[in-house]
C-alpha cells in the first residue's frame, strides 16, 4: 500500500469514531498546549527580563553601604558609614577601566505645577549619569558639570511626569515646585520603560549638590552620595575592575585584612548570568513536564488502539483473507496513530498559542514562541504515535486471518 493510501483509510477509520478519536488525542493536545503555553509565558518573561537588566547595562557597576559591625553585632544594610564624594574622586581617579562614574541620593518628592502635582521619586546625580546609564534627552538638554557643582535648580524628567504633569503641554522652560523650591524643566529623557516591576520614566534628576541641600532629608555625611553608579570601558575586564573597585574602597573606609566590606558592589552581568541558569532549570523542569504530559498521552493512545484493533478483528481477517499482508495491517495502525498524535499536537499548538497570547495580554509581559519549541513538540507528537502506536499495530499484523474471521 501507498502512503496515500494509507493515510485514506486511516481517516476512513478515524471518521468512524469520532469522538472517540477526539477523546483519544486529549493527553497530547494538553501535553502539547501545557509546553507551548509555559515555554512561551516563561521565554516571554524572560527576555523582558533581560531587556530591562540590559536596559540598566550590563557593563555597569553599583555600589552601595552595606552594613555595619558594631560590638560583634551585625546591623542592617545600609547601617555602614555612607559613601562621599571623597569616594566617588577615588573611584574615578585610582582606579582604571572607569569610563564614568556618577554619585546618586535617591528620595521621593511633590511635583507642583500650578494647580496639578505628581508624586514621584527624585535623583539627585552628577552630570555624568547619562554616559553611565546610555539614558539621552529626548527633548532639551542634560544639566552640566558647572551646573551640578553649582547646585543649579535646573530639573530633567522622565517621560511619565512629563505626560501626566504636563499633560501633551511642552515642559521645556516650565517652573515646577519641589519642597517649595522652584526648579526649571530643562529636558526630558528618553523613555525607557519598566526594570523590576518599576516604572522608570516616573522620576525626576537634579543636580546632586541640589539634592542634598534642598531635597533630601537628613544625611550622614555633608558630602554624601546614596550610591555610587560606574561604568566601565568595554576594552578593561569587568570582574577586574570590580576587584580593584573593592581594594580601593577597603583602603579609603581602613578595612583591616581580617574585616568584611562595609559597603556592597552589583555586577549587573552576574545578575544576568544568574537569570540565564535559572532560566536553564526551568528549561529542564519543562521539558521533563513535556514528557510526562506526552508519555500519558501517548498511553491513552495505545490503550485505545488495543481496543481498536480488538473491536476491528474480523475486519483484519477479511481483509488478510482477500490479501492484506501483515505489513500492510502495521502500516495501517501506525499510520492511524501517527495522525491521532499528530492531529492532537496541531490543536495542542493552537491552543496553547491562544491561551499564551491571553494570558501575556492580560498580564502585560511579551509573548514568544520558539519556533524550534513548535517544531520539536511536532515532532514529540508524531514520535509518541509511532511508539505507543507500534504494539497495537505488531498485534494486528499478527493476527491468525482464520481465527480473526471467527472472532465474535
Amino acid at each position: 500500500m501507498s502512503l496515500r493510501e494509507y493515510l485514506k483509510t486511516a481517516l476512513i477509520a478515524l471518521r468512524l469514531n469520532v469522538l472517540r478519536s477526539v477523546l483519544t488525542t486529549l493527553g497530547i493536545i494538553i501535553g502539547v498546549a501545557s509546553v507551548i503555553v509555559m515555554s512561551a509565558i516563561g521565554s516571554g518573561a524572560s527576555k523582558q527580563i533581560e531587556d530591562q537588566i540590559a536596559s540598566l547595562g550590563t557593563n555597569q557597576l553599583t555600589i552601595f553601604p552595606g552594613s555595619a559591625n558594631v560590638g560583634g553585632r551585625r546591623g542592617g544594610f545600609g547601617s555602614a558609614p555612607p559613601l562621599t564624594e571623597k569616594d566617588l574622586r577615588a573611584v574615578r581617579d585610582g582606579v582604571p577601566g572607569v569610563a564614568a562614574v556618577s554619585g546618586r541620593l535617591n528620595g521621593d518628592v511633590t511635583l507642583v505645577l500650578g494647580n496639578a502635582n505628581w508624586s514621584t521619586r527624585v535623583q539627585g546625580v552628577g552630570a555624568e549619569i547619562q554616559e553611565v546609564q546610555d539614558w539621552p534627552v529626548s527633548r532639551g538638554r542634560f544639566f552640566d558639570a558647572r551646573e551640578a557643582a553649582s547646585g543649579a535648580k535646573v530639573a530633567v524628567i522622565g517621560a511619565t511626569v512629563a505626560r501626566e504633569l504636563f499633560a501633551g503641554t511642552d515642559p521645556l522652560g516650565a517652573t515646577i515646585r519641589m519642597n517649595n523650591s522652584p526648579f526649571e524643566v530643562i529636558g526630558v529623557l528618553a523613555e525607557k520603560g519598566q526594570a523590576g516591576g518599576q516604572d522608570q520614566d516616573d522620576v525626576v534628576m537634579v543636580p546632586i549638590s541640589t539634592a542634598r541641600s534642598r531635597l533630601v532629608g537628613r544625611l550622614g555625611a555633608p558630602d554624601q552620595v546614596g550610591a555610587l553608579l560606574v561604568k566601565v570601558d568595554p576594552r578593561y575586564s569587568l570582574t577586574d575592575v570590580q576587584s580593584d573597585l573593592e581594594r580601593v574602597l577597603r583602603e579609603r573606609r581602613r578595612i583591616t585584612a581580617d574585616k568584611e566590606n562595609n559597603f556592597i558592589i552589583r555586577n549587573f552581568a552576574e545578575i544576568l548570568q544568574t537569570r540565564n541558569q535559572a532560566a536553564q532549570t526551568l528549561g529542564l523542569l519543562l521539558a521533563a513536564t513535556a514528557a510526562i504530559s506526552l508519555v500519558v498521552g501517548g498511553i491513552g493512545i495505545m490503550n485505545i488502539m488495543l481496543v481498536s484493533v480488538t473491536e476491528r478483528t474480523r475486519e483484519i481477517g477479511l481483509r488478510m483473507a482477500i490479501g492484506a499482508r501483515g505489513g500492510d495491517i502495521l502500516g495501517q495502525f501506525l499510520t492511524e496513530a501517527v495522525l491521532l498524535c499528530l492531529v492532537g499536537g496541531l490543536i495542542g499548538l493552537t491552543l496553547g498559542a491562544g491561551v499564551s497570547f491571553t494570558v501575556a495580554k492580560l498580564l502585560g509581559w511579551p509573548m514568544y514562541i520558539s519556533p524550534v519549541i513548535v517544531l520539536v513538540a511536532i515532532a514529540a507528537s508524531a514520535s509518541v504515535g509511532v511508539i505507543f502506536g507500534f504494539v497495537p499495530a505488531r498485534r494486528a499484523s499478527r493476527l491468525n486471518p482464520i481465527e480473526a474471521l471467527r472472532y465474535e
